[in-house]
């Protein structure tokens, strides 16, 4: 990746201005448009937002994006999607235990209604505040207790794959957790056992950090420091690990780069969270040292080798580092990444969601060993917030084009007289970008720094 280090927030104030012009059009063109009946929005096809039955993880961003708009316009109308469709179609994502996705749906909703509110954007309503508050807190419980232990007495929330299954994706969804324990809630087990909602976060994210992320120590073959896997498989009868796998990556030996994503923005932005608890919070799990120091080391072997290695000079990935045919490219590192190629798909996505975490861990670090995750981070946006990947047409539903969902499976779609899927939108990738410009808005306007939690 060539990054821009020269660029500072001040510079993509125009394209940010651009970016919440064409997404309240959108927003509102959605909300006219979809049918409920149909489901939860997922991602486009010729331009039209369409569904795709998998599991319901996309409806808090549909939403969350007009709330977001809201935040960045302050237009009432946006305020009245987001608050409309939470209350109407939120309460099942709250209490859903089939899913690892609490922190993208309850966060992106309930989460941003009450930061809001805490920011006094909206008016004190000690009712309203508490209604967002018990759907956090029975978020997180209810997302704490999808809980497999392993042979060392931790343990990992799991995937919708089962048991077995440890996501990456779900580093970010830890958030929930991390609000909930600030509210002061527990999730209550057999016999009342107080289970903490920290200790889980914590425990969740080391087990993320030891077996979904590598170091160059020689764990198989192809340990590349910084490489991470979609996902990790063990054996439930004693709790070991037994092997890496995916799901929407090319192999269990490559990087998923949008899995790559979720863990450098997860742990960037657990590494903030933990600057707010007191030692005596962490004490009891091993200490803030130990817990920055596993946090740190995944999320900086992630960001450098999605620098160094796996993304184009322009910071946009392709869908997966060992795509099979990315050899056909050439040094694709070395040039902007080209969405109408014939060989491999890129994904937009990908990029919306590390932007963020790369600028956050650049602010984490500060001085000069955080300067060069900022200027990456602001390096991508100013590349997902331009031509070709902002979506500048009206009828398209879409905010940033050419992301992809599920390439192994085929789900995405292909535009006639294209080789490969191209052109279109997915709501994790407009909520992603709404998120990250939200977030660059703010440093423009030198507001308070942008967090999941309470200061």
């Amino acid at each position: 990746m060539q990054i821009n280090d020269e660029i500072q927030v001040a510079d993509l104030k125009g394209k940010l201005d651009r970016f919440f012009d064409l997404a309240g059009k959108k927003i509102q063109h959605l909300d006219r448009t979809w049918d409920p009946g149909r489901g939860t929005p997922v991602f486009t096809v010729e331009g039209k937002y369409t569904t795709r039955g998998w599991t319901e993880w996309t409806q808090g961003f549909q939403f969350g994006c007009a709330i977001l708009e809201y935040e960045a316009t302050g237009e009432p109308a946006f305020l009245e999607i987001g608050r409309r469709g939470t209350l109407e179609r939120m309460a099942s994502h709250v209490t859903h235990i089939g899913v690892h996705d609490h922190g993208f749906n309850n966060m992106s909703t309930y989460g941003n209604l009450r930061r809001l509110m805490m920011e006094e954007v909206l008016p004190e309503n000690e009712w309203e505040r508490h209604f967002y508050e018990l759907a956090l807190k029975a978020s997180g419980a209810v997302q704490a207790a999808r809980w497999t232990t392993i042979d060392d007495g931790k343990g990992y929330i799991h995937s919708f794959n089962g048991p077995h299954s440890l996501f990456s994706d779900t580093i970010r969804s830890c958030r929930v957790l991390g609000v909930g324990y600030q509210l002061g809630h527990v999730l209550r087990g057999e016999n009342d056992r107080a289970i903490s909602l920290l200790e889980r976060l914590i425990h969740h994210s080391e087990t993320t950090a030891r077996f979904n992320v590598y170091y160059g120590e020689g764990r198989d073959a192809f340990d590349v420091s910084g490489r991470v896997v979609h996902e990790s498989i063990f054996n439930l009868n004693d709790g070991s690990y037994r092997c890496p796998s995916t799901q929407q990556g090319y192999s269990p030996f490559s990087t998923w780069t949008r899995g790559l994503a979720w863990v450098v923005t997860g742990y960037a932005e657990l590494l903030e969270f933990l600057e707010v608890l007191a030692d005596d919070e962490l004490d009891r799990y091993g200490g803030r040292d130990e817990i920055q120091g596993v946090w740190s080391r995944a999320v900086r072997a992630a960001a450098d080798f999605y620098i160094d290695h796996i993304t184009s000079a322009d910071g946009i990935p392709y869908w997966d580092s060992g795509a099979p045919e990315l050899g056909h490219l050439g040094a694709y590192q070395d040039k902007p990444a080209d969405p109408y190629n014939p060989h491999e798909s890129v994904d937009s996505s990908a990029a919306a969601i590390i932007a963020q975490g790369l600028y956050r861990l650049g602010k984490w670090l500060g001085g000069e060993k955080g300067k060069r995750y900022l200027q990456a981070g602001l390096t991508v946006a100013g590349t997902i917030f331009d031509t070709p990947f902002l979506s500048e047409e009206v009828d398209h539903q879409g905010l940033i084009l050419h992301s992809v969902y599920h390439n192994p499976n085929g789900w995405d779609h292909v535009p006639a007289g294209q080789k490969v899927a191209c052109g279109e939108s997915s709501m994790w990738g407009d909520y992603h970008a709404m998120e990250l410009a939200v977030l660059l808005k703010r440093e423009c306007e030198n507001k308070p720094y942008l967090t999941f939690f309470d200061p």
